[in-house]
């Protein structure tokens, strides 16, 4: 920031007081952290303290937070759990670094984080992909099928881990159990993303948690279903086939040296109170919540992702407290055109001041807690009610999305090695047959329509046009226009 810019900063232009005037603005949070801004905590700065004599160290922990974390892994029934400050990120990469030798070979799910693809590039690795199913009338993508699991770890014996995420950002969760056996077949192990259900564990209308279904490692966010601070997470390890003194090795690389205090006592805080009053603070908030949707089946143009899709495209239950409403086939008017996601969640944010979670292509998010009241989902549910009566229904479009075939990775060539690989800016429209030495994603997610070492093909440059055109949140390239691609050029290619 430039001096003359900090000197004519006003007490309103700073962060703080930004963030006051939101807090009161009455925009309604339909988005993480899943606290709402309604959970009580005391004053931060009376409790911000560094590793003073009886306060332990994260990083050696002896005494009370030994103590904390022990008792975090008795609630949820693994052999450790440990502490994260730096959010399921750190939680990921250590995973990653733990479980693969440099230079090795894993397998993730292609719609894994990008914490995941820093951790493929931090380790060398070379990757293979396992593809979500896509569901076309919402546009989504639907989860991760065994069998394809099964193929791809017959197909690569050195295959060293498996990386899944589940529940997906829009609640879709996969067969962990069956990866789980098919995994463990092979005498390797499995990590499970699970940063969206930190709520599972707590009670029966949620699915399973990937650790009771077999997982080995599972990393969750505390902060984005139920009440701890921004940047707080978990993860928790089955012993048998993981060596948790490495993992501890790789959780001090990967989180600050001078963990707070703040965060730690609010992630034992969350857990605590979760096995006080969670089972009856969701019980009336799952009555709530499915009151809400019985009332959403009474839309007649946008549509809602349901319970009816477990059976089909891989999807094996769903987490309903994430409300995923499609806009395809919905229309404003004949000559406004079709709704998009990034529209409706304009119009929820200016007509009901409603914030919602994510808006991509045809779909908005919303993600719901237990600190959620009746009004509160009774707002989001009048709102949904009212937008659809204006609507008009029309045959669906064409669903731009991701075509997993078309993606194709440079032969021989890893990640780390595009990411650091000598490259040119060239518009992305004269990328086509080139090879990207960026990541392109849309945040959220964070998911890549294009990594280091893939070949830039026509069709995700129409994609990532599309994006752009629809005002999406495009993401990764070095270039803040979005009109140029880091690529290794023809020459270097030597074709």
């Amino acid at each position: 920031m430039e001096y003359d810019t900090i000197n004519s900063m006003k007490k309103e232009d700073l962060l703080l007081e930004q963030l006051i005037a939101y807090g009161k603005a009455g925009n309604y949070p339909f988005h993480m952290p899943g606290h709402k801004r309604k959970a009580e905590f005391p004053n931060p700065y009376l409790i911000d303290i560094t590793e003073i004599e009886g306060f332990d160290n994260l990083h050696h922990a002896e005494g009370m937070l030994k103590d904390s974390m022990e008792w975090a892994a008795s609630v949820y029934h693994a052999d450790k759990t440990y502490y994260l400050v730096n959010g399921s990120s750190s939680g990921v990469l250590s995973s990653i670094c733990t479980v693969t030798n440099t230079g090795g070979r894993i397998l993730i799910s292609r719609n894994a984080h990008k914490s995941a693809y820093h951790g493929i590039i931090l380790n060398r690795l070379h990757v293979e992909y396992c593809y979500p199913q896509n569901i076309p009338q919402l546009g989504i993508q639907g989860g991760i099928l065994p069998a394809d699991v099964e193929r791809i770890l017959n197909n690569h014996s050195d295959i060293e881990a498996v990386l899944i995420v589940s529940p997906t950002y829009d609640g879709i969760v996969s067969d962990i159990c069956a990866i789980a056996k098919i995994v463990h077949n092979k005498n390797i192990p499995l990590i499970v993303d699970e940063a969206h259900g930190a709520h599972f564990p707590f009670y029966q209308s949620f699915p399973d948690s990937a650790l009771s279904a077999g997982a080995d490692i599972v990393i969750q966010s505390l902060h984005k279903t139920l009440s701890a601070f921004t940047q707080t997470a978990v993860i928790h390890v089955k012993k048998d086939r993981i060596d948790t003194k490495k993992l501890e090795r790789y959780l001090q690389i990967f989180q600050s040296s001078s963990p707070s205090y703040v965060f730690m006592a609010g992630i034992e805080k969350c857990i605590f109170d979760m096995t006080q009053k969670g089972y009856t603070g969701f019980n009336i908030f799952t009555k709530n919540l499915f009151g809400m949707r019985s009332q959403l089946t009474q839309l007649k143009n946008l549509k809602i992702a349901a319970r009816s899709l477990c059976g089909s495209y891989g999807v094996f239950d769903l987490d309903e407290s994430k409300i995923v409403i499609s806009t395809l086939g919905c229309i404003v008017n004949t000559e406004f055109g079709p709704l998009y996601g990034e529209m409706l969640g304009t119009w929820l944010r200016n007509d009901y001041h409603l914030e919602m979670e994510m808006c991509a292509a045809y779909t908005v998010s919303a993600i719901t807690s237990w600190l959620d009241t009746r009004e509160d989902l009774q707002r989001l549910a009048d709102a949904l009610l009212a937008i659809d009566k204006t609507l008009t229904a029309v045959e669906s479009p064409k669903n731009l999305s991701i075509q997993w075939e078309t993606v194709m990775k440079e032969p021989g060539l890893v990640m780390a090695e595009a990411f650091e690989c000598q490259s040119e800016n060239r518009l992305l429209n004269r990328c086509e047959g080139l090879v990207s030495t960026e990541f392109i994603y849309l945040y959220p997610p964070g998911i890549p329509i294009l990594a280091p070492g893939e070949t830039v093909t026509k069709e995700i440059i129409s994609l990532i046009n599309y994006y752009i055109r629809m005002g999406l949140p495009v993401q990764g390239m070095d270039d803040r226009s979005n009109q140029s691609l880091k690529v290794i050029t023809e020459r270097r290619q030597g074709v």
